[in-house]
This record gives C-alpha cells, structure tokens and sequence, in this order.
C-alpha cells in the first residue's frame, strides 16, 4: 500500500542540448533527401523506360517499304517468333514485342503461317497481321541488266533462303524459251525485267515460271524470234547478243546502234570485243576483271558470243538484236560524257579515246 507521507523523487527530464537538436534535424534532413532522390531515381528510370518501350515498338525504318519474306512455323512459341523478327530486322526489340504481346493479350492468338512484312512496319501492324493469319502479296523487281547474282542477292533481301534459291534456279522447267538453252543449265538471261505481284506463300519455282512465261509473250507480241532468225541466230543466241547490248548501253537508238557494231564484226570474222563479257566472267570466277582474262566469256580474245547470256535484257535491247540500225562502224565506246562515239576504223576509233574518253579508258 502506497504511503501518502512518503514524498517521490520526480523523474529525472529528458534534456537534449542545442548540440543533439542539430544533429537530429541533419538525420531527418538527411532522410528526407534520400527519400526524394529515391523517388526521382524511380520516376526517372519509369519514365526513361517507358520511352524505350515506346521507342522499340516503332518501325525499324520507316523510309523502307521492301517486303521481307518470313516463314513461321506452326508449334514455334511466342518468345521465337519475337526473336525471328528481330533476326530479320523487322523489330527492334524481341522482348518489347514479347511485353506488348502479353499486355493486349494476343501472346497466344500469333498464327503460323508465310508473311511479307517491311521494316516500316509497327510492332501494332505486324503483330494485328500475325494475329490475322493472313497470306500477303508483295512485290518482286526485276531491272534491266541484272544477272543471276543480282537476282539471288534480290530473293535473299526478301526472305528467301539460300536453299530455296538453289533448288528453283536447278528445277526443270517447261517453258520452251528456257528450253531453249540446250545442254547448258544457267538461267541467266531469263528473268524479263519487270516488276512482279507474288503471294509470300508461293514457291519460287512457281514464281519463276510465271517470269518465264512473260517473256515468252514479250517475245511472241513482238516477234522477236523472227527478228534474230533473220539475222542468223537461234533464240538463244539471240537472247545472249541482247545480253550484251543491254549492258552496254541504256539508250534504245544507241542499243541498235550497237547490234550492228556486233554484227559487223561477226561478219567480218572480228571477236566482239566487249569489255562487260569479261567483267562478266571475271564476276563469275571471282577474280579482277582484265581483258587478258582467261574465260570463255572473254570475247576481247574470243571469237562469237559467249556461252551464256550475260544479264537480262529488255525490249529495247531485244528489239535492236531483232532490228538493228543498218551502218558500217566497227567500233564504239562511252565517253566520259556519256555519250556513245562509233567509228568505221581503228584510227578513227583512237581518236574518240583521245578526245572523248580521257577518263573512262585509263
């Protein structure tokens, strides 16, 4: 029981000096600092992130509208596709893909299936095409004077794979014009320069027959056969001189022109003399082009054409192979200003290379 007469001793004061005041406001200062640099540190990383989500999910190239052939395979998983795309620069980011896919709930919804995207694409596109399933047309070119290298270079930009190109540039075909090359097996000079709607689903084969049988009615439209038989060639001889000319000259006037420097060389039992079939057989060796080069492409010291075709020729050149100007000039060449010079002799041939060709004939 407590005792009333019994006086307390009072608590002793907590007493916190002018000394330990201060120190208590720099450790709360000191937290309140690091409390606000934390919470810029994570406002800034979100936000620095959120840009770069943002950023991934953007086309790769929006000035690039070539089409890109790609195959996905039923049964690949979603992180694959996302993958594959990126390995075909068509994305950015495989796993920005991935979190876009996972965020609208289309993960699972990408279809199997050939499609023909571009890198101006959206992550938004290609994954709204993907979910689509649906087969895509797109577009192959063909230029003028391209070869077989040019060509295969070509597919590959599209998406299609070494080992497809092989097997339809080594297929059998049924196109008589093809067939027209005897015992050889190139398909050089074949592939009519145009430009071509294809279904990314389509095999190559059935892409190449399509080309082939457009050259055919190119050629049948305008009678270019009768034209080459006129002049003693065989369609395939002839396809092979309008080979040449195509990579000689651009110009169609200065293409007939030239057919008949060529024919008045065979005439005279001349070789044809033209630089681009040795450059040519120097591409197909892999070896520096020289006009001392030993190949049967050489016609600097080879007589007739050479045993292929060179490139694929257009109408025009066809046309001046078919119809060539009626002249005596044995000689031409491209001047420095772009103009083609002819001549009837030798020395009238080194006088263009001394007056017009300072540059281009060192």
């Amino acid at each position: 029981m407590r005792n009333p007469l019994r006086k307390e001793t009072p608590a002793p004061a907590l007493y916190v000096g002018s000394a330990g005041l201060k120190q208590l406001k720099r450790r709360r200062l000191s937290w309140l600092v690091v409390t606000i640099a934390a919470s810029v540190l994570i406002i800034g990383a979100g936000a620095i992130t959120f840009a770069w989500y943002k950023w991934a999910l953007r086309p790769v190239d929006a000035g690039d509208a070539n089409h890109v052939r790609l195959t996905i395979k039923s049964g690949t998983q979603p992180d694959q596709i996302a993958q594959e795309l990126k390995d075909a620069h068509l994305i950015r980011s495989a796993y920005a893909f991935q979190i876009y896919t996972r965020l609208g709930g289309e993960e699972n919804k990408l279809q199997a299936g050939t499609y023909a995207f571009a890198p101006n694409q959206s992550v938004r596109d290609i994954v709204s095409h993907l979910v689509s399933g649906k087969t895509d047309e797109f577009s192959i070119t063909i230029l003028p004077g391209q070869t077989l290298k040019d060509i295969r270079t070509m597919l590959g930009n599209h998406g299609y794979s070494g080992t497809e190109i092989d097997a339809a540039m080594t297929a059998t075909y049924s196109n008589p014009l093809v067939n027209s090359r005897g015992s050889q097996t190139s398909l050089e000079g074949f592939f009519y320069p145009d430009t071509y709607n294809v279904l990314s689903d389509e095999t190559l084969q059935t892409i190449f027959e399509r080309i082939f049988d457009h050259f055919s009615d190119v050629m049948t439209e305008n009678n270019v056969a009768a034209g080459f038989a006129a002049h003693g060639l065989s369609v395939y001889q002839g396809l092979t001189l309008a080979s040449i000319v195509q990579r000689e000259v651009p110009g169609s006037e200065d293409q007939r022109k030239v057919a008949s420097v060529f024919y008045n060389r065979l005439d005279a039992d001349m070789v044809l003399g033209s630089d681009v079939t040795y450059i040519y057989g120097a591409s197909l060796l892999g070896v520096e082009a020289t006009p001392k080069l030993n190949s049967p492409y050489n016609t600097r010291i080879n007589k007739g054409l050479p045993p292929t075709p060179i490139s694929n020729p257009q109408l025009s050149a066809l046309q001046a192979v078919a119809s060539p100007a009626s002249n005596d000039y044995l000689f031409f060449l491209s001047g420095d200003d772009d103009v083609t010079y002819f001549a009837r002799t030798d020395v009238e041939h080194e006088r263009n290379i001394t007056e017009h060709c300072k540059v281009k004939c060192q």
